[in-house]
């Protein structure tokens, strides 16, 4: 005998009808499409569950647009003398400032993060003595810096380069000077002035405060004498023989030997 309730309940409306009828075929379709996917040896429990879960989970096909986000590699730049001193000074015949290290370094360091962030790198610019180089942790970490604009003799002319012999890994220390000193000399025409380093580029103080990690060298770009003009005329070039020999580094890039003259 049918119940009160089931005497009084309300036939299903017929636009009902189609929904439920798609529904079996939705079903039906997926399990012919499991027993399709099944293999002789899928019919134990564990390759049954596994197929389930395959083919119940939304996959990401090669064109849907969803890619995983890399993380950006860091580059520290030290704008040498930056919020601490003008370093060298240059003046003319009367006296008159005419030109600084440290605006000339700020130039070059900001052409060199503008460079390598358009190139997708995470690049911080530095001051002289910035708190933020504590314990820096970076993949490499480049100081600007630019010698005398006092008049040696003719041969005071040309760039120098020291790495971070505090380095956990000198191999690499001593790659990124090779890459700087062979990308930077082709591309400005400058030479390696490397009887004039001093100690205070092979022992800079930067080298000891960042992490011993971090891959770290320091460049004097030119004299501001002799080699004033490429330096405050074509800074871009100068920049950019910075920007190459980073990228020469982080790429694993071949260094061809420097020819001796």
């Amino acid at each position: 005998m049918e119940s009160t309730k089931e005497r009084h309940a309300p036939r299903p409306r017929k636009p009902h009808a189609p929904s439920a009828f798609f529904s079996t075929i939705g079903m039906a379709i997926l399990i012919a499409t499991l027993f399709t996917a099944w293999t002789p040896n899928s019919l134990f429990a564990g390759n049954l569950r596994e197929q389930l879960r395959t083919l119940l989970t939304p996959q990401t096909g090669p064109d849907s647009g969803f890619t995983t986000p890399q993380p950006k590699l860091r580059i520290g730049i030290v704008a040498g003398h930056m919020g601490n001193d003008s370093g060298a000074v240059c003046t003319d015949e009367n006296g008159e400032v005419t030109l600084t290290e440290v605006d000339v370094n700020y130039k070059i360091a900001s052409l060199v993060r503008d460079s390598l962030t358009a190139k997708g790198f995470q690049v911080d610019l530095l001051n002289e003595f910035d708190t933020r180089l504590n314990g820096f942790r970076a993949v490499a970490l480049v100081s600007i810096h630019n010698d005398s604009c006092e008049y040696i003799n003719e041969e005071a002319t040309g760039f120098k380069v020291a790495a971070s012999l505090e380095t956990r890994d000198l191999n690499r220390a001593q790659r990124l000077t090779a890459c700087l000193v062979d990308r930077y000399g082709q591309i400005t025409g400058l030479t390696f002035h490397a009887n004039s380093i001093t100690p205070d580029m092979t022992e800079y103080h930067a080298f000891s405060e960042i992490d011993p990690n971090t891959i770290t060298a320091i460049i004097e770009t030119g004299f501001l004498n002799l080699d004033r003009q490429i330096l405050t005329e074509q800074t871009d070039v100068v920049a950019e023989g910075i920007t190459q020999g980073i990228l020469c580094f982080i790429n694993n890039e071949s260094v061809l030997p420097t020819p001796i003259p």
